[in-house]
């Protein structure tokens, strides 16, 4: 039998289903906005004898994070459930943390990209697993690309960090 929720989506998942789904892309979503926020600040904010390269890479890395976004909030959606609707929903649900230094080195940059796409890795495992759990193999299928594009820009940073 078809689930409906209060706004009439259609799905065959069980309301704790779409709840704890909806919940983990909520977070996930706060992360990933996260994420582009701080991928364009560095890329901002890069300098140094790597600077053209690193400001490229940078700005690749977050229209990639960026684009899946969309995806994800409305994916929350099409099961029945809600998404993040502000700034404040954001910091509220992201485990992301930011950085708000006015200086950091280059060094420091990559790093911290590099944990920050690990633990959105970690992350997106984690709701994958809720996602087999429930049957949910459009969220899941969705999940895999984008574990495999951050662990693409996890290996690019950390060959980046090899050379420091």
């Amino acid at each position: 039998m078809t689930q409906k929720d209060t706004k009439g989506t259609p799905t065959d998942l069980s309301g704790d289903a779409v709840e704890e789904i909806s919940s983990n892309l909520r977070r996930l979503l706060a992360d990933v906005f996260a994420l582009y926020v701080k991928t364009k600040n560095f890329h901002w904010h890069i300098s140094g004898r790597h600077f053209r390269d690193y400001h490229l890479l940078l700005d690749e890395q977050a229209t990639q994070i960026f684009a899946i976004t969309d995806t994800i909030a409305e994916r929350a959606r099409k099961i029945g459930g809600t998404t993040i609707r502000s700034i404040s929903d954001i910091a509220r649900n992201q485990r992301l943390k930011d950085n708000n230094k006015e200086s950091v080195s280059p060094q420091e940059m990559i790093g911290e990209l590099c944990e920050d796409n690990q633990q959105l890795t970690r992350s997106l495992r984690a709701t994958h697993e809720i996602c087999d759990r429930h049957n949910d193999v459009a969220t899941a299928s969705l999940i895999e690309v984008w574990i495999d594009e951050s662990e693409r820009r996890t290996w690019f940073l950390t060959e980046i960090m090899q050379d420091a």
